[in-house]
């Protein structure tokens, strides 16, 4: 079966830096929808367009094709005092942006008494490297399609 609208794709992936670092290894092969769902980067659902099992792929994707270029306004710096107990770098935060939209806040640096925020995406201004490999294509099922994304095994479970 081919790749298109409305299949489920399962693969196995790692992302690498341009230097070859690894980033993230899939220790369990994915499962996502295809076809425009938001379920993978756009430029990973151009390449798997038509391909079936056992397809390979290594992609090189700049920041805007990836997760996006850094953007200095979602940086955030606020008073210790007013973070839970707690808060160690690497956690991650809801608060609210400029527009006054939820936004996912990560803790990047804690200096004294300030904590540095970031809403950028941990992978936001990187050139990565995407190494695909297709292990299965088939047909999504109804529930799957109204819910938007796949269900079991490499996907959501409710």
């Amino acid at each position: 079966m081919k790749i298109e609208k409305d299949t489920v794709v399962t693969l196995r992936y790692k992302v690498t830096d341009l230097q070859g670092k690894l980033i993230e290894e899939a220790t369990e092969p994915m499962g996502y929808l295809h076809g425009g769902y938001d379920n993978t980067l756009p430029k990973i659902e151009e390449a798997l367009d038509g391909q079936e099992a056992g397809y390979g792929v290594t992609l090189q994707l700049k920041p805007e094709d990836a997760f996006g270029v850094r953007d200095p306004a979602l940086e955030r710096t606020i008073d210790k005092s007013d973070f839970p107990p707690g808060v160690k770098v690497g956690g991650q935060l809801e608060g609210r942006n400029d527009n006054g939209e939820p936004q996912i806040y990560y803790v990047k640096k804690i200096k004294g008494s300030q904590v540095l925020l970031d809403g950028n995406h941990p992978l936001a201004g990187m050139e990565l490297r995407f190494v695909l490999k297709v292990l299965e294509v088939r047909a999504a099922a109804p529930e799957e399609l109204e819910h938007r994304h796949v269900h079991g095994a490499g996907g959501h479970h409710h």
